[in-house]
């Protein structure tokens, strides 16, 4: 962040807030806070530098950082909860909730590190991230599955969504008839608006993606009969039916088109064709009429990390095939 910067906030509904992380660039990463009568939550952190911009975002709503009690991290990628260690030293009466898979990688965040380094490597991950901060384990809430958490009487509950990630959770609020989706409703930039509406797409970023899964995170983030879900890319979409149908079929044609390119001599060339193709001409067809730099800026990132989520996916099938042999 920019000294003297000042978070943008985009206030939503019924207590809710986006804030951007200006994490890689503006409107790609939002972290949401809940304030319920006087008494805050943050829903994802973005990264060390997003730290300060969320402490702004609760000067500007007039709330004192003591005055925060949770910081929910749907998953631990670090692009939604790398900043979350940092953060924590801010907030002195907050606890952080997060699944049972990922809490004692908050704790002891080194296998984190070297997983994202395996992504995006060393360098790169040290200049996007920083130092990630571990968490005492003291102020940590393990979730398990459908349990309600209240914040100051608005009640809350954390859904296991593992399509994704294996550590993620949704986490659903009655109170806005909406659901916190992390990652598992997918990405919907709101630069790609059209008159049609919302476009998006599945996420399959490296390296748990599993699709039968991903089918069933997104029936039952639609189970809580949500007016509205709040992504943290980008933030709220409310069309679901139909974004719902989109992401079920994004999620067959991303298996359909790993599948096709499982042979391939450089399977990651050809998915990475292969995914900018496929979400190049669904724009297209749903009115964007950006020109390809500008389609290519906005999707260049997720097109590299949905391609090797779907190498991943398909080394994970080649190493299960070869122990049956």
């Amino acid at each position: 962040m920019m000294p003297g910067a000042r978070a943008q906030i985009t206030t939503l509904n019924d207590g809710i807030h986006a804030v951007d992380t200006e994490y890689v660039r503006p409107m790609l990463d939002a972290s949401h806070l809940i304030i319920e009568n006087g008494r805050g939550a943050f829903v994802d952190t973005g990264t060390n530098n997003s730290v300060p911009l969320l402490l702004d975002a609760l000067q500007q709503q007039d709330l004192d950082t003591a005055e925060v009690d949770f910081v929910f991290l749907t998953h631990i990628h670090l692009d939604h909860a790398g900043g979350a260690g940092l953060l924590m030293q801010h907030l002195p009466n907050a606890r952080c909730v997060i699944h049972p898979r990922g809490a004692p990688h908050m704790v002891s965040p080194e296998k984190l590190i070297k997983g994202t380094e395996g992504v995006y490597g060393v360098e790169r991950t040290r200049e996007m991230y920083g130092e990630i901060r571990p968490i005492d384990e003291r102020r940590i809430v393990v979730v398990e599955d459908e349990q309600w958490i209240e914040l100051n009487g608005r009640a809350m509950q954390a859904l296991f969504t593992e399509g994704h990630a294996r550590h993620h959770y949704c986490l659903n609020d009655p109170a806005s008839h909406g659901v916190f989706t992390g990652d598992n409703f997918g990405i919907s930039y709101r630069e790609l608006d059209t008159v049609k509406g919302e476009f998006i797409f599945p996420t399959s970023t490296p390296a748990s993606f599993d699709p039968p899964e991903a089918h069933k995170s997104v029936d039952r983030i639609m189970s809580c009969d949500p007016r509205q879900v709040y992504l943290t890319h980008y933030s709220r979409v409310r069309d679901l039916d139909r974004l719902a149908a989109d992401m079920h079929a994004g999620i067959d044609a991303y298996e359909q088109m790993a599948l096709a390119c499982r042979e391939s001599e450089n399977r990651d060339a050809a998915l990475e064709a292969a995914m900018y193709d496929y979400l190049s001409t669904r724009l297209i067809d749903h009115g964007f009429k950006g020109g390809d730099d500008a389609m290519g800026s906005v999707l260049e990132m997720d097109v590299q990390l949905n391609a090797a989520g779907l190498v991943a996916w398909l080394d994970r099938m080649d190493k299960r095939i070869e122990k049956r042999r």
